[in-house]
């Protein structure tokens, strides 16, 4: 997967960077070696959340944000432990 690819020359150039990914891609995602990785337990193709879940995609990027400020070696994995909260769909 390209997404690999580019997190890794982001790196290479001194851009931090995480990525956001369903769980369902667990396995794909830790297999790349990312720098770093919030995995969410939420559908195929909405890893923020459900569409106008204003607080829970917040909650998730605050969490993205949070691991580029704290993680301590490269490959960091967060999996993200809210709910998925459908409805405005």
């Amino acid at each position: 997967m390209s997404v690999g690819h580019v997190a890794r020359a982001m790196e290479d150039s001194g851009i931090a960077t995480v990525v956001i990914a369903s769980g369902v891609f667990s396995d794909r995602m830790t297999a790349m070696h990312l720098p770093r990785l919030v995995l969410t337990d939420f559908p195929m193709g909405r890893p923020l959340g459900a569409p106008n879940d204003n607080k829970t995609q917040r909650e998730v990027l605050l969490a993205a944000l949070d691991l580029i400020d704290h993680a301590k070696q490269g490959g960091s994995i967060q999996i993200f432990n809210g709910n998925y909260r459908p409805g405005n769909e």
